[in-house]
């Protein structure tokens, strides 16, 4: 009796253990479960947390994105209305023609990194024509040969302002206004393609190459202008190579005294012009800048009996060396005297030019431009010593320093 009672106290507390253990583990169970489900939940979070941030960037990229070409198709809509403001004249080249005064900015910095060259880069892509005086009269483009026919392309983007015909100058023509300030025009076209209002972009098809209008062969008539003025196109492109020779060229208009002037400068030959005002003559314009009559006919193309129209440009020198101090005589009311002005302009790499009567100067500033295109291996001193100038006078020329670090395929002014 006393080993089944013993035997059955064993079995018992055997079962009552296992019996604990189960209901311990099934005590423990649902917590288990519970820190499961928190986990995945707390993952989930996570994750969906990710994914938001993610769409909130890329919703943010997006909406930047829209804005700079919301941006880029309003420049293209209204360009450059800082300048022009609501002046979208659909008659004449120059804009402003009749108006007595243009407001000229100090400065103006025109970007033309994205230039096209108009018509296609081959054999027969050669200048026929420069820009300035012929046969007694002023020729304010260039002309570069293509054939009847030949695809003429937009150098930047804008906005086509003029399609029109000329029957004794510039023929079938086209006007576009572009965003960095700059119109360009191109004459003698046998066809067009745009009309006004048109946008277009860099390289798109606006015509095809011809010879209308006043003109003695197929050739392409493009001009760049500024607020109506003529600027020559061969001091903002490397015609040559067909790309600019810096991605911003800077327009100065000249300050005496500290105010506005009736002068402009280009930033690279520092060529100085006149604006005809009221009451202007060849002969006032000549005494106020030191030069003659006769100079004055010649870089112009006129003759000493032709009536200025107001608000016409002249120039009034061949080009020469930056000058912080210019001497001028202003006439006073007797012929017989004059008195010497200083006046002092702003001094600037691409500041108004010296003017001096002086002939061996005169002959100097009459040579044309010279420009280089670095290699691999050029140097400032090595580019100096080829074409007999000096370092200082390159960097002087193209607005840099001797540290300066070369560029392969950068234009550089070297005389």
């Amino acid at each position: 009796m006393k080993i089944q009672a013993l035997l059955f106290i064993c079995c018992t507390t055997i079962l009552v253990s296992a019996v604990e253990v189960k209901a311990q583990k099934d005590k423990d169970a649902p917590t288990q479960v519970v820190h499961i489900k928190k986990l995945d939940k707390r993952v989930s979070e996570l994750m969906a947390d990710r994914v938001g941030i993610r769409k909130n960037m890329e919703l943010k990229e997006l909406a930047t994105f829209d804005e700079k070409a919301m941006e880029e198709r309003e420049s293209l809509m209204f360009p450059a209305e800082e300048l022009y403001g609501s002046n979208w004249e659909n008659q004449w080249v120059d804009p402003f023609r009749g108006t007595a005064k243009v407001n000229f900015p100090d400065s103006f910095a025109i970007d033309c990194s994205s230039f096209v060259y108009p018509i296609a880069m081959d054999s027969m892509a050669r200048i026929t024509s420069k820009y300035g005086p012929r046969r007694r009269r002023m020729h304010r483009g260039i002309d570069l040969k293509v054939l009847v026919g030949d695809t003429i392309r937009a150098a930047f983007d804008g906005k086509v302002r003029i399609k029109n015909f000329e029957r004794r100058g510039y023929g079938n023509y086209v006007v576009i206004r572009h965003p960095n300030g700059l119109e360009t025009v191109y004459g003698h076209l046998s066809k067009i393609l745009v009309t006004p209002n048109d946008i277009v972009h860099a390289g798109d098809p606006i015509a095809l190459g011809g010879n209308t209008g006043r003109s003695t062969g197929s050739h392409l008539h493009f001009e760049t202008r500024f607020l109506g003025q003529a600027i020559n196109p061969a001091e903002i492109i490397d015609f040559e190579n067909g790309v600019p020779h810096q991605d911003t060229y800077v327009f100065h208009n000249v300050k005496i005294n500290g105010r506005r002037s009736n002068i402009y400068t280009s930033s690279s030959d520092r060529l100085v012009y006149h604006r005809v005002k009221s009451g202007d003559t060849l002969g006032k314009i000549a005494r106020m800048y030191g030069t003659t009559v006769n100079e004055l006919c010649r870089l112009n193309g006129l003759k000493g009996t032709t009536v200025l129209r107001i608000g016409q440009s002249i120039r009034c020198s061949a080009g020469a060396a930056t000058s912080t101090k210019v001497e001028k005589t202003k006439p006073v009311a007797s012929a017989n005297v004059t008195k010497t002005v200083k006046t002092t302009v702003a001094a600037d790499a691409a500041a108004v030019a010296s003017i001096s009567q002086n002939k061996n100067t005169a002959s100097q500033q009459e040579e044309t431009p010279h420009y280089h295109r670095v290699k691999s291996g050029d140097t400032l001193g090595a580019i100096a010593a080829k074409y007999g100038t000096t370092v200082s006078k390159l960097c002087e020329l193209n607005g840099i320093t001797k540290t300066t670090v070369l560029k392969l395929g950068r234009s550089l002014r070297c005389s």
